[in-house]
């Protein structure tokens, strides 16, 4: 009897150890390690897209004011307002980041909307009475926060893809990642295209 519950402790024992032993290494295999450093991404991904939609969102207010200030401009303010429904469109989902297209569609209707919206401002600088104005004022010190938002939550992103997609591609990590969720690769984002970030010289003839 004696002998039976030795051998029954001894058993116990061993389906501990080797249930400790189990959880030790998948934990080592990235089960907890790739699914949480995915989530991260993702959560940073919401930060750029809230960034995105902050700037959308002060452009009706540039309307309002440029629409009076500057009339001539209209067509250029149209060329905004075309490309601000265009980016505020586009939506891409946490599940949509593994994909390369869906993620540059983003990228280049929200390059768009910087590139009209820098051909805006940089032409309005001819027009005093219109800098002068309160809310003009107002929305481009907006605008420049917003835009540092955009490049820090872009940064963050970044770094949280590279992160992640580091993981599933390193040992112990990609064992894991590939027999437990069939990991794929997130895309990284960039802001702008290059040379997007920089307004074009207007020369409107006022030199002579």
């Amino acid at each position: 009897m004696m002998v039976v519950q030795g051998l029954e402790r001894l058993i116990m024992k061993f389906r501990v150890i080797v249930t400790i032993g189990l959880a030790a290494m998948l934990s080592a295999c990235g089960i907890n390690s790739v699914p949480t450093a995915e989530e991260n991404a993702k959560a940073k991904w919401a930060d750029v897209q809230a960034a995105y939609q902050r700037r959308a969102n002060l452009i009706p207010n540039l309307q309002a004011t440029v629409k009076g200030a500057a009339a001539s401009e209209k067509s250029i303010l149209t060329d905004v307002i075309e490309a601000r429904s265009k980016a505020t469109a586009i939506q891409v989902t946490g599940a949509d980041l593994t994909d390369p297209a869906k993620v540059q569609q983003f990228q280049a209707a929200q390059s768009q909307l910087n590139g009209s919206l820098s051909r805006l401002l940089a032409n309005v600088e001819a027009y005093p009475e219109l800098k002068s104005q309160a809310n003009f004022s107002t929305f481009m010190s907006q605008i420049e926060g917003t835009e540092n938002r955009i490049n820090i939550a872009v940064v963050d992103y970044n770094k949280a893809v590279q992160d992640y997609n580091t993981r599933i591609r390193t040992f112990p990590d990609a064992v894991g990642a590939k027999i437990f969720y069939g990991s794929k690769p997130l895309v990284p984002f960039q802001a702008t295209t290059p040379g997007a970030e920089n307004a074009p010289t207007v020369d409107f003839g006022n030199s002579n």
